[in-house]
């Protein structure tokens, strides 16, 4: 059986054939696209399998599954910072597949399925804890965006489900965030935990602190930020440079990372995610050494009464980049 997995999103695209024979980890071929130098999804499709037919010769394509970048109704789904609309019925009929053979997954849903087939290497671990078996797990990625999903024991294995919890409600932890939150309903009205814990909210709290605190920005961060089409590396590089850092920098990522800790102990709590907490995304673990630290654990804790419960919840880093791909990849071999 050949299967068609893909991840994809604003930016870049990503595509592999995997068969049985020689697993999800070792694909038979796999190409990365840019996303906006191609008009949908089934074009990128069609780039990827002009040349594969070999493959495909030897053993046909059975079923296809795609993890995207936004939320996903009755297998439709419209691309966050993207114009693509993909849709079930039209790959199907591109692939020459029934519609029972292709899914199209939230990308922190094909995150999720992959978590449970993750490997030693692929996470570093904060936390060991006192995992319980068979208990729900819980998955938050800041990326661009923030994205949360979860997985639930049912008929003797993990299901994932996909959330769009990124987009509740910011809840300051003390008084400094509390401004923070003011600082931003002034612009926003509604004040997501997006807007505070991504890469879009890393600029937001850095300006914060800026402008209200008055931190001072240096002339050559100044024009480097000016020069940058991202600023959140920046931003991150400088906080972590024993050497070279800033007070401005330090504290926000200082901020973002108590922000981080705390939306994941909520999740904890609110599915008693016993089972364990795995952080994904883009950002994580490039300021590995701030969430591995004990301020960050000692945010994720501290839920009153419930402190001791939750210092005993695993929580995992996800370093494997291709995550959402490995569990677009298995999601599609259970439809065969």
């Amino acid at each position: 059986m050949t299967i068609l997995a893909g991840d994809i999103g604003g930016t870049k695209t990503v595509l592999t054939l995997i068969d049985r024979v020689h697993g999800v980890r070792q694909p038979l071929a796999s190409a990365r696209f840019v996303s906006r130098d191609h008009d949908s999804l089934t074009d990128v499709v069609t780039a990827f399998l002009s040349d594969k037919q070999h493959f495909l010769q030897q053993s046909p394509l059975r079923a296809a599954a795609f993890g995207v970048a936004g939320p996903v109704e009755n297998g439709r789904s419209h691309i966050t910072n993207l114009s693509w609309v993909i849709d079930q019925n039209d790959l199907a009929e591109h692939l020459g597949l029934p519609a029972e053979k292709i899914r199209i997954l939230n990308d922190l849903e094909a995150t999720a399925t992959a978590v449970p087939h993750l490997q030693k290497e692929d996470l570093h671990t904060i936390n060991p804890g006192v995992p319980v078996p068979n208990a729900p797990l819980a998955i938050i990625a800041p990326g661009t965006g923030l994205g949360e999903a979860f997985l639930v024991w049912t008929h003797g294995q993990y299901q994932a489900f996909p959330s769009e919890g990124g987009h509740a409600d910011f809840a300051p932890s003390n008084q400094l965030q509390l401004q923070l939150l003011n600082y931003l309903s002034l612009q926003y009205g509604h004040v997501s935990l997006e807007r505070v814990c991504s890469g879009l909210g890393i600029p937001n709290i850095y300006r914060f602190l800026r402008e209200e605190k008055r931190l001072e920005e240096p002339v050559h961060l100044t024009e480097a930020l000016m020069r940058a089409s991202d600023p959140v590396p920046i931003i991150m590089t400088n906080a972590l440079d024993a050497q070279d850092s800033i007070p401005l920098t330090r504290q926000t990522l200082e901020i973002f990372v108590s922000i981080l800790a705390a939306e994941a102990g909520n999740m904890a709590l609110k599915l008693l995610a016993q089972g364990g907490v795995y952080i994904g995304g883009g950002i994580p673990p490039r300021i590995l050494p701030a969430i591995d630290s004990d301020q960050f654990r000692a945010a994720l804790v501290d839920k009153g009464r419930f402190t001791t419960m939750m210092s005993e919840i695993p929580v995992h880093v996800i370093l494997n980049d291709q995550c959402a791909l490995l569990g677009a990849a298995y999601a599609a071999l259970t439809l065969e």
